[in-house]
């Protein structure tokens, strides 16, 4: 198994981890990680992560379940970032495409479909 690098972004950061599941569609699965990639991901959508101050977004994917990790700064209020996320060019209409791979419903938020994970274990000192 490889790991795969840590970006460091010169301030202390926080971590949100998430987890959403996909259709059960080896096909629907495949678009989706197309769509995802760095040729296929919509610019606007990639501009509002970052003009909300997320840091870094990585996902990761088992079978039909994606994992997400967000990094962010100290200060990051998570719901005031997500209520304005939703408000900028395409987001909406970035959430209604991909619904069609998730198990989930077009019409709703990025914040709503994403359930926070809870951390139950780290490496203790």
């Amino acid at each position: 198994m490889e790991g795969y690098p840590v970006k460091q972004h010169g301030v202390p950061t926080k971590r949100y981890c998430q987890t959403l599941d996909l259709r059960e569609n080896p096909e629907l699965i495949a678009e989706y990680r197309k769509r995802h990639s760095r040729d296929e991901a919509w610019p606007e959508i990639l501009q509002g992560i970052r003009q909300v101050g997320i840091l870094e977004m990585e996902l990761y994917i088992l079978g039909s379940r994606l994992f997400m990790i967000v990094e962010t700064p100290l200060d990051f209020d998570w719901d005031s970032a997500m209520a304005r996320l939703a408000t900028l060019p395409r987001q909406q209409e970035w959430e209604d495409f991909v619904a069609t791979f998730q198990e989930t419903s077009p019409g709703i938020t990025s914040a709503e479909k994403w359930k926070p994970m809870e951390r139950m274990f780290y490496l203790y000192e």
